[in-house]
């Protein structure tokens, strides 16, 4: 089990970002959040298995409609006993 934090940004905003990365999220049986923030970019804590998180990653990256022009990642501290993924507001 990994956790990491993620920027994205690119055409990430009003192109159905946040509710692809939740349902992808919930298939893999991964958890954490996913939220816009104010500049443009979108935020992605996700934990679970590293291999379920890079297929994440890679369907996001092949969407038609979302585009990544970058991403950083970082490694953080796991979140014990989060049970879910959420979109925040």
């Amino acid at each position: 089990m990994v956790r990491y934090h993620f920027f994205f940004t690119g055409r990430v905003q009003s192109v159905g970002f946040r509710y692809k990365a939740s349902y992808l999220a919930k298939e893999y049986g991964l958890t954490g959040f996913v939220k816009n923030e104010y500049d443009g970019s979108v935020s992605l804590e996700i934990q679970g298995l590293d291999e379920k998180i890079t297929e994440l990653v890679e369907c996001l990256k092949r969407d038609r409609v979302i585009r990544i022009y970058s991403m950083s990642k970082e490694k953080i501290d796991l979140v014990e006993g989060e049970k879910d993924f959420k979109i925040k507001f």
